[in-house]
């Protein structure tokens, strides 16, 4: 059974996650998608809502499983016995950053492939952070989250 990790904070989950991990399903076996606990990003969810909502998003993907994690995303994925992080590229500008970081995930766990897929261009421009953005400030986000994760966010701006 080959498996995937795509590790992330998924916070909030969005559309352009979905599309990635969508692909990333018909690619291997097995998917899981690892929640990042200990990022030094500040999140608007804690990483059991953040859970919650990936579950509940993916509950008809048989061979997807939400997990989380802390320290390094090759360590988790050795645990996992993965053979792949899954690395979605929005951009040029993602590129750099994730090239780096998949040349340093190499040199840690030279067994371990990075896999990059590109989103799709109508989500290219999606962003956690930029949606919530739009949402604090009232903005209409429904296009770039699915209905559950939009109602969450919602509740988190009242």
């Amino acid at each position: 059974m080959r498996t995937a990790v795509y590790p992330g904070t998924f916070d909030p989950l969005t559309n352009g996650h979905l599309d990635i991990l969508d692909r990333a399903a018909a690619l291997f076996d097995r998917v899981i998608i690892a929640v990042a606990s200990n990022s030094n990003k500040e999140t608007l969810f804690t990483l059991s809502e953040r859970q919650e909502i990936l579950r509940y998003e993916l509950k008809d993907m048989k061979n997807v499983e939400v997990s989380s994690f802390s320290g390094l995303t090759v360590d988790f994925a050795r645990q996992c016995g993965a053979v792949a992080l899954i690395r979605g590229l929005r951009a040029m500008t993602d590129f750099e950053y994730e090239f780096q970081l998949a040349l340093m995930n190499k040199k840690l766990a030279p067994d371990i492939e990075t896999v990059f897929l590109m989103t799709k261009s109508e989500n290219s421009f999606i962003s956690s952070s930029a949606i919530k953005w739009a949402a604090s400030l009232g903005g209409c986000i429904s296009e770039f989250v699915p209905p559950n994760v939009e109602k969450a966010i919602m509740e988190k701006n009242k």
